[in-house]
């Protein structure tokens, strides 16, 4: 599904302030995957995901996405094939449109269209449908401005937004991270029925030690731009918070002392 091999990055390159993030950094990515990825601050979490989308440039190594190599192709042109949610929850959705609007933006995404398919009442139903495995009633406020949404409903539906159009990966950018943990936890319980119900790949990357335990089939660690930890299976079924904290502790006393 994506593979990426060898990827290099150094950022500042040649100044004072440079820092070189990857190094010949290989990730196999397979087709249903659930990714959990987690690490400190500065570990190349969100950089990953930069690289992968295209929002950043790798310098060396390929990219390759489903057989064809995408490397050198710009972020909205991966945005066909790629979908991204951050942590700000304005940032996946108008909140000047309507849920009716934000969904008929999201559905046309790639395609050539005119203002006129923002009031085409026959996406209306499918809308509706599509809105209520998130199980907010969404589907009853179609005409509403999402400005008038909370933060949590606000990013279930940027949710959909981002998966309406069933993506070949979905990239997940600390996507709960600015919500209360109530609703975090709504948003991450509609995060899996998503995934799981469109057979999604998906990449999430999180400060959440839980979250990220207890979601997806795989949980990958970086630190300084590699992969330190990598479990799948019943091995990550298995896993404890403080199994997890103990490992990253060890690993970030190796780098620290040497």
């Amino acid at each position: 599904m994506l593979n990426l091999n060898n990827i290099s990055k150094t950022f500042n390159r040649g100044g004072i302030n440079e820092q070189q993030l990857f190094n010949n950094f290989s990730l196999n990515i397979e087709k249903g995957d659930f990714i959990s990825i987690i690490g400190s601050n500065g570990a190349g979490k969100s950089t990953l995901l930069n690289l992968i989308s295209g929002k950043t440039e790798v310098d060396e190594g390929r990219i390759i996405l489903n057989g064809i190599d995408v490397t050198e192709k710009d972020e909205y042109k991966k945005c066909k094939n790629i979908s991204r949610i951050f942590q700000d929850p304005s940032m996946g959705t108008n909140p000047s449109m309507t849920i009716y609007e934000n969904l008929s933006m999201a559905k046309n995404k790639g395609k050539r269209f005119g203002l006129t398919f923002l009031i085409d009442k026959r996406d209306e139903e499918y809308f509706k449908e599509t809105l209520k495995i998130l199980g907010l009633s969404l589907e009853d406020k179609l005409h509403t401005p999402v400005s008038q949404l909370s933060g949590g409903q606000r990013q279930s539906l940027a949710l959909i937004m981002a998966t309406i159009g069933n993506p070949n990966v979905l990239l997940l950018d600390e996507h709960t991270a600015a919500l209360d943990p109530k609703t975090s936890e709504i948003v991450m319980n509609i995060t899996e029925k998503v995934v799981e119900e469109k057979g999604l790949t998906t990449i999430m990357v999180t400060h959440n030690i839980e979250h990220a335990i207890k979601y997806g089939n795989r949980l990958i660690m970086l630190h300084l731009g590699e992969k330190v930890i990598d479990i799948d299976g019943n091995m990550k079924k298995s896993l404890t918070k403080e199994e997890l904290l103990s490992l990253f502790k060890d690993i970030s006393d190796k780098n620290l002392f040497g």
